[in-house]
């Protein structure tokens, strides 16, 4: 699978350990950035790894923040993007299984580097699960376009 990883300069250290991690499962790894902890800004981040998975040039994306909210929040932004901030296992595996969602945010203040490895394994391992969430799903695709 193809995953595209980004961050801020608060989820630097945590964006490096998933994508090391993901790339050992056997996944290509897209970095968006950033490189380093210098301050930036998550907005231009989350928006990369949005536009990549619209794009088709990824399958899926993983954006890394201070709380996994802000960079959530831009990623949204993006048309097609259905981005969650997780916490844990639970809730990365129902973001894909009941709201198809293409994008997992975290953050690096918030969730453990373990939680978080094994939230994205859960991730990026869990189906879209279709019946009644694709009705929902589909009436948050239409909210895009008002």
């Amino acid at each position: 699978m193809r995953i595209a990883v980004g961050s801020d300069h608060a989820g630097f250290g945590l964006k490096q350990q998933l994508a090391e991690h993901l790339e050992a499962g056997g996944h290509k790894i897209v970095d968006l950035g950033t490189h380093d902890s210098v301050s930036v800004d998550y907005p231009d981040y989350g928006a990369a790894v949005g536009r990549a998975v619209v794009a088709g040039e990824v399958d899926l994306g993983v954006a890394v923040c201070g709380s996994g909210i802000g960079i959530c929040i831009a990623a949204n932004k993006v048309a097609g993007v259905r981005a969650a901030t997780v916490h844990d296992v639970t809730s990365a595996r129902l973001s894909r299984e009941h709201n198809n969602a293409n994008v997992m945010c975290v953050g690096q203040r918030l969730v453990g580097p373990q939680v978080a490895l094994d939230a994205v394994d859960a991730f990026v391992g869990a189906t879209f699960a279709g019946g009644r969430h694709s009705r929902r799903v589909d009436k948050i695709s239409e909210l895009e376009q008002e």
